[in-house]
């Protein structure tokens, strides 16, 4: 399985957000409990995914948030690889192969990812897949039907069709 490096930042990013504002600080009073002098603006890029965190500053973040770092990883994780239910694993390459007329719009979309990922998989989730279907003009059910005989394999668009439905 490759690892899409970019998902996995901003993901992390995500996760260290919703941490932190879950306790209802700012960054600076974040900032204020991390052992390392660091600027606002290093919080600020570790947190939309542009930057990327050294383990031991990913340790010292979760410390001062007070979250075991196994667990945010953990969160992280479900969410890149497609452990979490309300994702869908797709292949992209897949889907830039299919010949299928009413793809086209997320063949072109398909292609872009591609050219700008490491990875030939992505996750999406219910509301990314349902505006994908009104840009195919189908149902949802149906591009995830599509999806699921694009992407086989663990984690894929397979069975989650009949629960987004």
């Amino acid at each position: 399985m490759l690892i899409d490096a970019d998902a996995f930042q901003r993901v992390l990013g995500e996760e260290l957000r919703k941490l932190r504002k879950q306790r209802g600080w700012t960054r600076k009073e974040l900032n204020e409990r991390l052992q390392s002098d660091i600027s606002l603006q290093t919080l600020a890029t570790y947190e939309l995914g542009t930057r990327h965190c050294s383990v031991v500053r990913l340790v010292e973040l979760c410390t001062a948030l007070g979250e075991p770092p196994q667990d945010l990883l953990g969160r992280v994780h479900r969410r890149v690889f497609g452990d979490d239910p309300g994702q869908i694993r797709v292949n992209l390459a897949s889907v830039v192969a299919d010949d299928s007329p009413g793809l086209s719009p997320l063949r072109r979309w398909a292609e872009d990812r591609l050219q700008r990922s490491s990875s030939p998989e992505i996750q999406l989730d219910h509301s990314a897949l349902e505006r994908m279907a009104e840009l195919c003009r189908m149902p949802t059910t149906q591009l995830l039907a599509k999806l699921a005989e694009l992407s086989p394999g663990p984690g894929a668009a397979t069975g989650d069709a009949h629960r987004h439905g």
